[in-house]
């Protein structure tokens, strides 16, 4: 989770802001590739690529609960652009969908940790919005088949890990999948990031999870390319501009150099600016 804001900037005002600062980034429109992911270098890996892979998705949660609670910010095309954006998520992939595997910025434990139950309840974690906020419901399957699926793969490249039967869906999870997934009718996990955020770590991780994606698993990366709480707004939509150039640059460049680019990533321009504490990215 972010660090409080100053006394100045109320919670609720600096996280619906940043609905504003992902438009103004232009993760709205740049984020998503086709049939192969960023993570996949666009097949410039030189590995055999199957007719049925699916695609990888790092995509802008917004603000707290928006769109489901009026927000008072952000104009409304801003607002429209993003709507429509997560709207289409379901449709890039080719092939059908069998589950969602969901990382979401929220989420850190000691280990890469899976929920597992068969039906996830809601976690509302925002705090500060109208009552209708703590009514927004998303209610799609878990699939505790596929958690153990993922835990094995990360096992057999030597990842601990754990389960949680009774964790719920938090709001980087519901709250875009509810436009991308309605229906919520799409069996979902979700897989916690790994509490220390190291870079090595998680693309680590991120490579023992590529059978998946030819097993019918649409991943999913719910953050932003631009994450920082005290400086939402128009002093720091620059900012924003430039670390998301920087990072579409480096998701397709050859593994390789796209790899050690990540590994470094705190040494682009902007980084700790854009990211002060790298959850989201």
């Amino acid at each position: 989770m972010t660090p409080e804001e100053p006394s100045t900037v109320t919670r609720r005002q600096a996280i619906a802001a940043g609905l504003v600062a992902t438009v103004g980034a232009g993760a709205v429109a740049t984020q998503v590739h086709g049939s192969t992911s960023s993570a996949e270098a666009s097949g410039r890996d030189q590995r055999v690529k199957s007719p049925s892979r699916l695609p990888v998705v790092y995509l802008p949660h917004g603000g707290g609960p928006w769109p489901f609670v009026e927000m008072g910010i952000g104009t409304p095309a801003e607002l429209d652009l993003l709507r429509e954006y997560l709207s289409g998520i379901g449709n890039l992939p080719n092939n059908p969908i069998k589950a969602l595997l969901v990382i979401s910025a929220h989420w850190e434990e000691p280990v890469p940790t899976l929920m597992n139950g068969e039906h996830p309840p809601m976690l509302y974690d925002y705090y500060g919005f109208p009552p209708e906020s703590y009514e927004v419901q998303w209610p799609a399957p878990g699939h505790p088949e596929l958690a153990e699926r993922i835990a094995s793969l990360l096992e057999q490249n030597g990842f601990q890990t754990q389960r949680d039967p009774k964790r719920g869906y938090d709001h980087g999870t519901f709250v875009p999948l509810k436009l991308a997934f309605p229906a919520a009718d799409v069996p979902t996990v979700q897989l916690s990031l790994v509490r220390g955020l190291k870079p090595e770590e998680h693309l680590r991780l991120g490579q023992a999870l590529q059978p998946l994606r030819d097993e019918g698993v649409f991943i999913i990366g719910s953050g932003m390319s631009y994450h920082n709480l005290r400086a939402f707004g128009p002093a720091g939509r620059p900012v924003a501009q430039v670390f998301d150039a920087w990072l579409q640059e480096s998701a397709t460049l050859p593994a390789q150099e796209r790899n050690e680019r990540l590994r470094q990533w705190s040494n682009a321009p902007s980084a700790r600016l854009a990211h002060p504490r790298e959850e989201h990215l």
